[in-house]
């Protein structure tokens, strides 16, 4: 698929099941992101991408239009909508990724641990994991198919070996790589079995009542937005999921929690908290980029904004991970500290609700 403009690939959050990390036809998967310019005359949408995806057709376009698989600055939209300056638009496709070659590329890659059968990487928020359409370099995959030749490790079956599950490229933590076929098969199987010790911190906006409790919701995909997630508490659509939080530091308009899955479903995390009315702070897909709670004080204001331009993305980190070990069958756990992002507004926001006097509290409340 050829276009003329840059292309952004979009992953899943949580772990996926085994099935799901191998595709499926039923997942729609963001194909392309253009950003039209600003002198762009009024043009049919249809015409508009068959003259920039090589390959296209106006009737696989109008029929990707109908199923929603197409957005113009967020929206769906119809097949005789025109296109105009400004606008951002962005193709999903449900069909299985064609298979890429793997580039090797020397990078500095955080290796948390390792030994002769697994690796544990602290990925960085901002690395992707997996190559796909517009990230065929700089990603995960490419640094570890680099490093593991460098150990005369075969790697012509990357990604199947090696990813056992995989965490959103704005979602900073632990990932588990395996370095052969069988620790691939057992982890996988762990995974599965949901036995997997998974431990993340996330701020989310509003003070949650309760000091902890669990979310027991069903995650499936919008049944308007096809690229985003959503939850369905009567259990219609989606897959079963389960998380447990608990209250690590109340801040009044934030709060810091700890979370663990039970399941790991696609975006399970920023799904649960969103449906539970406290989505993580800056989280742009799930409404946390805006003040949620407070005022619209200005210096309140301002001081929001100047967090979010220390954390430009979604404050989740993946802290905690265990598992059994797939060659001596013993348990082990592995705990990373938190980035520097998170950390310098956690504590900005300890030092302004600390420190501000209960006058002015009352003054900010109440405006």
């Amino acid at each position: 698929m050829a276009v003329d403009n840059d292309i952004e690939e979009v992953w899943d959050d949580e772990e996926p099941e085994q099935g799901e990390l191998e595709g499926s036809n039923a997942e729609p998967i963001e194909r392309l992101r253009i950003k039209t310019d600003k002198r762009q005359e009024p043009l049919r949408i249809d015409k508009f991408l068959m003259n920039r995806i090589e390959g296209a057709t106006r009737n696989k376009l109008q029929q990707a239009l109908d199923e929603g698989l197409i957005l113009v600055n967020g929206e769906t939209v119809k097949s005789n909508y025109k296109v105009k300056g400004g606008d951002e638009i962005v193709v999903f496709d449900t069909r299985r990724p064609e298979s890429l070659e793997v580039i090797p590329e020397q990078m500095d890659l955080n290796i948390f641990y390792e030994d002769d059968d697994v690796m544990i990487i602290n990925k960085p928020a901002g690395m992707v994991v997996h190559p796909g359409c517009g990230n065929y370099s700089g990603t995960l995959v490419n640094g570890l198919a680099y490093y593991l030749k460098s150990e005369d490790i075969d790697t012509d079956a990357l990604p199947r070996v090696g990813l056992v599950h995989r965490i959103d490229k704005d979602t900073s933590g632990l990932v588990v790589i395996a370095k052969t076929e069988k620790a691939m098969t057992d982890l996988a199987a762990q995974f599965k079995k949901h036995t997997v010790h998974r431990r993340y911190i996330a701020l989310v906006w509003g003070n949650i009542e309760e000091d902890e409790g669990t979310i027991v919701a069903h995650v499936g995909r919008n049944l308007r937005f096809r690229k985003i997630m959503d939850a369905f508490p009567d259990g219609e659509h989606g897959k079963e999921a389960i998380t447990h939080y608990k209250v690590l530091e109340r801040f009044n308009y934030v709060t810091l929690v700890e979370l663990r899955l039970e399941t790991g479903r696609t975006h399970q995390i920023r799904v649960h908290m969103k449906h539970k009315g406290h989505p993580l702070f800056n989280d742009a897909t799930y409404g946390g980029a805006h003040i949620v709670k407070g005022t619209v004080f200005t210096k309140y204001k301002q001081f929001v904004e100047n967090c979010f331009k220390i954390l430009p993305r979604h404050a989740l980190h993946a802290k905690e991970l265990g598992f059994t070990h797939p060659r001596t069958r013993e348990k082990v756990m592995f705990d990373s500290a938190l980035p520097d992002d998170m950390q310098q507004v956690i504590e900005k926001w300890r030092t302004y609700t600390g420190g501000m006097t209960k006058q002015l509290k009352e003054q900010l409340d109440g405006q």
